[in-house]
């Protein structure tokens, strides 16, 4: 079984979004790190080189493959800030309706700025997307 790349690091998370070049980007993750901390109620910690996270969870799949994961996470991107709701986005139309400009991947969530979004509506999806997740390890 091939082993995950990205794995939790002892790397500093303020170091790393001070390095952002764009300083739009880095004052939105900064953001985005504050309402994902209030979110989760977790300390940020790095995983892997360019993902902050938040919390963890242990899943095992029927194949037998298992692991730890982050609750939530975001990673600045060249093209956008890559959030990660880990819950996916099937249950969450109504908010995404309301979220402004975004684009979606399976577990990701696609902005380019904060200013593109309603942050209320932002942070009701990563609350929620965290209760999910929290709620299905307990299972």
């Amino acid at each position: 079984m091939a082993e995950l790349k990205t794995k939790l690091t002892d790397a500093s998370v303020d170091e790393f979004l001070n390095q952002i070049e764009d300083e739009q980007k880095r004052k939105d993750c900064f953001e985005i790190l504050k309402m994902m901390k209030q979110a989760t109620k977790a300390e940020p910690k790095m995983w892997g080189t360019s993902i902050v996270g938040f919390g963890d969870y242990h899943y095992k799949y029927a194949s037998g493959r298992e692991g730890d994961w982050m609750l939530t996470a975001f990673s600045p991107r060249k093209q956008n800030i890559t959030l990660y709701l880990m819950a996916g986005f099937g249950r969450y139309e109504t908010l995404l309706n309301k979220l402004g400009k975004h684009s979606i991947g399976k577990g990701c969530l696609y902005i380019k700025r904060l200013s593109d979004v309603d942050k209320k509506v932002l942070k009701e999806l990563v609350v929620e997307s965290v209760k999910v997740m929290k709620q299905s390890s307990l299972s």
